[in-house]
């Protein structure tokens, strides 16, 4: 599946805003970041690790944040 990103030259727009503003749709599309995703093969297998460990992550992150909070209001 071919995503396509396209910008056109607007009025007195410089090649260098233009380019900017192509580097922005091509952030917001992720077609950079499938590719860089599908650069190499991961087994299913790893990509369940891969869940969990950022699953796992997140939440000591979160826990971290509420002990934070919760000494704050003491």
């Amino acid at each position: 599946m071919a995503k396509t990103v396209r910008v056109e030259l607007r009025d007195n727009e410089s090649f260098e805003a233009l380019l900017k503003r192509f580097t922005k749709e091509l952030q917001k599309s992720g077609v950079l970041r499938d590719y860089r995703a599908k650069r190499h093969f991961v087994s299913k297998s790893e990509q369940r690790r891969a869940k969990m460990r950022k699953a796992e992550h997140r939440r000591r992150r979160k826990l971290a944040k509420l002990a934070k909070k919760g000494q704050n209001l003491l």
